[in-house]
C-alpha cells in the first residue's frame, strides 16, 4: 500500500516544451481520489513549482529548491534551511575567479552576474532562464559586490561552467574549504547547497510530516539528482526519458515524459489498489 506520490517537475510531469499534458492532471485527481497524498520534489524555485502545483490541483507540502525549501505557502514556510550570507560572499568571490554564470537563488528571487559573451560560450554556460516568467530575477554586473551589500542569505546556488573540468576543479577547492556546504556536480554545473540538504532529506521532513514513511511512498524521476529518492522509497520509478543511471537504479521505468509515462504509470500501479479509507475500516474490523 503506497499513501504518497513524489513527482519531479522538468521531465517528469512536464514535457520537453515545457507544457503539462491533461493525462498529468487526471493521474493526479485520479490518486487523489483514492486518498493518496501528492506532492512535487523539485530543483525548481518555490514560486515556480507552487504554479505547476495549482495547475494539477495539488494542494500540499512542495519539496523545492534542492529540498532546501519545503511549504505550502511562500510565506510560511515549514522548513527552510539557507547559505548563511558570509558563506555566499567567500564562494561568489572565489567563483569569479572562472568563466561561469552564478545564480544565488532565494525563495523570492534569484540574483546573477550577466550572462557570458564570448564567442562560443553563451549557449553552454548561462543557466536556463525559463523558470523566470513568475519569478524575480536579476542580473548584476558585480555580483561580489552586490552580495556584500545586501547581505543575501539564499537556499542555494547554482554555478555553470563552460566545461566539465572546471566544474570538477571548482567541486574540489570548494570541498577543501566550505565545510559547511554540500556541492553536486552534473556535467558542467555544480549545485551548493547547505550542509544535509538534498531531495531526499526534503522528502524525509514531508514524510515525517504526514506520518508516512519512504516504504509506503511512491516516487517518479528523470534526472540524475532523482537518483538517492528513486532508490530509498518504496516504489521508485524512473521516466523513458531518464538516463541509464537512473533507469538501472528504478524498480519501474514508465514511459517518457512525451509518452504520458506519469499517467500510464500511475494508472497501471494504483488502480490496483483500494482507496486509502477503505483499507483503514478494513483493518479497524480485524
Amino acid at each position: 500500500m503506497h499513501r504518497l506520490l513524489a513527482m519531479n517537475i522538468d521531465g517528469t510531469v512536464l514535457q520537453s516544451n515545457g507544457k503539462l499534458q491533461k493525462s498529468v492532471k487526471e493521474a493526479v485527481d485520479y490518486v487523489q481520489n483514492k486518498g493518496v497524498q501528492v506532492t512535487l520534489f523539485t530543483s525548481r524555485n518555490f514560486i515556480y513549482a507552487k504554479r505547476i502545483a495549482k495547475a494539477l490541483k495539488i494542494d500540499s507540502l512542495i519539496v523545492a529548491h534542492h529540498g532546501a525549501f519545503i511549504a505550502s505557502s511562500v510565506e510560511q514556510p515549514l522548513f527552510v534551511k539557507r547559505l548563511e550570507e558570509n558563506i555566499v560572499y567567500d564562494l561568489v568571490r572565489f567563483l569569479e575567479s572562472f568563466t561561469c554564470h552564478i545564480r544565488i537563488v532565494h525563495e523570492k528571487y534569484s540574483v546573477s552576474n550577466k550572462p557570458l559573451q564570448q564567442k562560443g560560450l553563451t549557449g553552454r554556460a548561462v543557466i536556463d532562464t525559463t523558470s523566470f516568467s513568475v519569478y524575480n530575477h536579476q542580473f548584476v554586473q558585480n555580483l561580489s559586490e552586490y552580495v556584500f551589500g545586501e547581505n543575501i542569505e539564499p537556499t542555494h546556488m547554482e554555478v555553470v561552467f563552460t566545461n566539465k573540468l572546471e566544474a570538477e576543479e571548482a567541486q574540489v577547492a570548494i570541498r577543501g574549504m566550505f565545510y559547511e556546504v554540500d556541492t553536486y556536480q552534473y556535467g558542467n554545473q555544480l549545485i551548493i547547497l547547505p550542509n544535509s540538504v538534498s531531495k531526499l532529506s526534503g522528502l524525509l521532513y514531508a514524510g515525517d510530516y504526514f506520518d508516512i514513511p519512504l516504504q509506503d511512498m511512491v516516487a517518479i524521476g528523470s534526472g540524475m539528482d532523482d537518483l538517492d529518492v528513486i532508490e530509498a522509497v518504496g516504489l521508485g520509478v524512473a521516466m523513458g526519458n531518464a538516463p541509464t543511471t537512473v533507469k538501472a537504479a528504478a524498480n519501474w521505468v514508465t514511459r517518457s515524459n512525451n509518452q504520458h509515462g506519469v499517467a500510464y504509470m500511475v494508472r497501471e500501479h494504483f488502480r490496483k489498489q483500494q482507496p486509502l479509507d477503505f483499507i483503514e475500516k478494513l483493518n479497524s474490523m480485524k
